[in-house]
Order: structure tokens, then sequence, then C-alpha cells
């Protein structure tokens, strides 16, 4: 190979086009993942050969004894992995040829690399959506649990970033568990949607061989063999499926950890984070920082990328099967590992958390935020039209921020210059404790509310 051919394919590579084609196109650096999905394939595969006479009893006995050492050798790190035979169904293949020798050769009847890669991939990714689910329930259970501390406890609720009316720790709480029951939701539906077997599609035709897809599908713990053989090779609708909810997923936990580093910040007070989830500044001994946090909001943006990055490999694919479609795997293996990877971290440091009651209810005793319980007394109590009451109330607090006052040291002889219908008992749903145990509404912040919710939630997650 000459100079100028190396400057052309630059110096990671020592031989020229060979040498690129095969770092391109060799996917055993990422697909050896897939081992433990494409063994169980191959061993539902070969039986259903065996049960249907397309291959001897014997030599499906010694293509499972093989399977099964192979497995053994991949498990205990023992499998000599070899980019030169591209994938793991070329690299499982050749060391079963090693083992058993002709038989070997009778697995590959009545099934393509197509439709194998396809089958390995919906069933690892079945496994994720149930790791996910798993870890999704445990964040869950933290978060009942801070509920639960703190169902009492008064805090500001914030629209627009800023105070707006009193609720309570433990309803901003279980606002999270409804919003990752969803997630859960979409995680199980998407799993069901999935739960159909792509093997015995073959390349893309189907095959002229008598085999029993019915039987792989059931071995596979599959509801059904998928209807349409071009379908079966060509979809990835379940790994966009898993990605899209994965990103719904990770903003909602992005959310959550934003919420962390505000509550947590010098500013707020509002959590402490023990050293466990969160670090110090290299060259400023007084800062205390939110890393963990702040890494979790970050993942979001991977997870993200992964979905946008599949959607794109996808969306101009003619059907059956492209070698693009080897791009499929590695957006699906990272975003996974970056989502089981934050809903642990977050989980930790939802537990981890320490919230301070003085600095929530002294935050929510401040800003006007009793203002909207004011407009509704008046409405409830004077008669007043809401708008009029809206009216009525913003005076009283421009008198109020006049005087550097909240609404509740107002004198009486003050509201009523405003209103003469204000009597002292006003005072009633002015301070922020009365606001929150107000709101006794289905899907209110009042403690009782919370805590039939909190009662609720640990029966469904126990």
């Amino acid at each position: 190979m000459t100079d100028d051919a190396n400057k052309m394919w630059g110096g990671r590579f020592d031989a020229g086009p060979d040498a690129i084609m095969d770092a391109i196109n060799a996917s055993i650096g990422f697909d050896q993942r897939l081992a433990r999905h494409d063994i169980e394939g191959s061993l539902a595969h070969a039986a259903m050969l065996a049960a249907t006479g397309i291959v001897t009893d014997s030599d499906a006995k010694a293509i499972r004894e093989g399977l099964l050492t192979v497995l053994s050798e991949i498990d205990t790190g023992k499998f000599r992995f070899q980019a030169a035979l591209e994938d793991i169904h070329m690299n499982i293949e050749s060391r079963l040829h090693e083992l058993i020798g002709a038989p070997a050769g009778r697995l590959h009847t009545a099934r393509s690399r197509n439709d194998q890669v396809a089958t390995d991939l919906r069933l690892w990714v079945r496994d994720q959506c149930d790791a996910a689910i798993a870890g999704i329930r445990a964040l869950q259970r933290a978060l009942v649990d801070q509920a639960e501390a703190g169902a009492d406890w008064v805090m500001p609720g914030f629209t627009h970033l800023q105070a707006a009316q009193p609720v309570t720790w433990g309803h901003h709480m279980m606002a999270y568990v409804e919003m990752l029951e969803r997630d859960a939701a979409r995680l199980a539906d998407a799993r069901t949607r999935m739960n159909e077997c792509p093997l015995g599609a073959c390349a893309l035709a189907g095959t002229s061989f008598p085999i029993d897809r019915d039987a792989t599908a059931r071995a596979l713990g599959f509801d059904r063999p998928m209807a349409n053989s071009l379908d079966a090779v060509a979809d990835r609708d379940f790994a966009l499926e898993f990605l899209a909810a994965s990103a719904i997923v990770a903003m909602h936990l992005s959310r959550l950890a934003e919420e962390i580093v505000i509550w947590s910040s010098a500013q707020f007070r509002f959590v402490s984070l023990s050293d466990r989830f969160s670090t110090g500044s290299s060259i400023m001994p007084q800062k205390r920082n939110p890393d963990a946090a702040e890494l979790v909001r970050a993942k979001t943006g991977r997870i993200l990328g992964s979905a946008v990055g599949l959607f794109t490999v996808m969306k101009g694919l003619a059907l059956a099967y492209s070698k693009d479609l080897q791009e499929d795997k590695e957006q699906v293996f990272d975003a996974a590992d970056s989502l089981m990877l934050v809903l642990a971290a977050m989980e930790g440091m939802v537990r981890d958390m320490s919230a301070d009651p003085d600095a929530l209810n002294a935050a929510a005793s401040s800003g006007f935020s009793t203002s909207t319980d004011l407009a509704d007394w008046l409405v409830r109590e004077a008669g007043l039209p809401f708008r009029e009451a809206h009216h009525v109330t913003g005076r009283l607090v421009a008198m109020a921020e006049a005087e550097n006052k909240d609404l509740q040291d107002l004198t009486l002889e003050q509201m009523t210059s405003v209103h003469d219908a204000i009597t002292e008992e006003v005072r009633d749903v002015l301070g922020a404790g009365n606001s929150v145990r107000s709101r006794t509404s289905y899907g209110g912040t009042a403690p009782e509310r919370v805590r039939e919710q909190v009662a609720l939630w640990q029966e469904r997650l126990s």
C-alpha cells in the first residue's frame, strides 16, 4: 500500500479499503450484548426443527449441548469474540461448529440473520422494558415515603417559577409518582405490542420448510408470531417505542432533578443532599454541588439523542432489510444503560434527600401566596363575583406590598377600606397552613387527601 493511500484512508488503518470495510461492517464490538438472547432463540429454533422433523433428534441434541457450552463460555468470560466473524450470530455459530462439527451447520436451516437479529433485539428490549418498570417502581416507593413523611409540611407551589399557592411537600412528591405511573404504563404498553416473534420470517419471504412458528414464539415467551415476513425483518417500531418511552421517563426525571438543584441551593435551602450525592468545589470550600441531579438532568439529552438517532436511521428505509439496521443497537443499548443509571441515581437521591420543613413553611408564607384563598373567601362568604373578588384582592396585595407586609399582617380596618364586606373571619384562610388544609377537593393538596393517596400507592406498590 502506498503512502498516498495511507493518507487517503487515514493513519487508523494499515491495510486500505478492505480494513475500512471490516471496520464499518463488523458489529461484534457491540452486538455481543445479544449473546444470551441469540442462544435462547437458537435453542428454540433447534427444538422446533427437531419437532417438525427438519433435523434429527440427535443433531438437535448436539446443537443444544453445544449452545449451552457456548453460553457457559460467554458467561465465564472464556469465549473469544472475533471481529473477523462480523457479528454475534456468526461468532456463536463458528464456535458451535468447532464444538460439535457438522450438526452446527443445520442450525441455520429455515432462518436468516435477518429474522435472527430481529428476534434477538426484540427479546433484549423486552427485558429492558421489564427492568425499567422495576426501576420506576423503586423510585415511586422512595417518593411515596417522602410524601408520607411530609404530608403536613407546607411549601410554596410555583407557576412560572414564582410562588403561586401553598401546597404540601407530600402533594409535590406524589405528583412525580403519578408522572412515573404513566411512564410505567407506556413501557408496559410498548412491551405488549412488541411481544410478537419474527423468527421464521427468514430473509424476508418466509421459508418452504414446514416450520412451526407458533412453537418458537411460545418457547420464547411471545404471544404470537409476526403475521408478515417482510414486516418481521424490517420492523424496529419496538425499539423506537422503547426509546420514545425512555425519553419521556428521562424528561420527568430531569424535571425532578432540576427542582433538586434549585431546592438545594443556598438561596432556597429547601433540601440537603449528603456527600453520597453531592460533591465539593476544588477552590470554594463552602460549596456543595448537586452533581448527581445535574448529571441526571444531562442524561436526558443523551437518551433523547438516541431516539432521534434511530428515527433518523429508519426514516428512509424501504422494505425489507438494509444494513442501516445494524445502527439500531448502539442507540438502544446506550439509552437503556443511561435510563437504568438515572433511575437508580434518582431513587438514591430521593431517599437521601432531607427536606427542611421550617424553610419550606417560611417560603410558603411569603410572597402573597394566599391571595387566591382571599379571593375565594370573598366569593364564598361575601358573595362577590370572582372577577370583582380578584380585583379587591389585587388592591389588598398592593397595599400590603407598599407597607412591606404580608396579607395576614394587614389590619381589619385596612382591609375594610378596600371592601366593607371583609370580616375578621377572613384570617382563617390567610395562613399558608390554613390554605393547604382547605384544598380538600379530589387531587388537592390537603394533608388528608395526600395521606389517602399515599395509602393507595403503598398498597399498589407493595
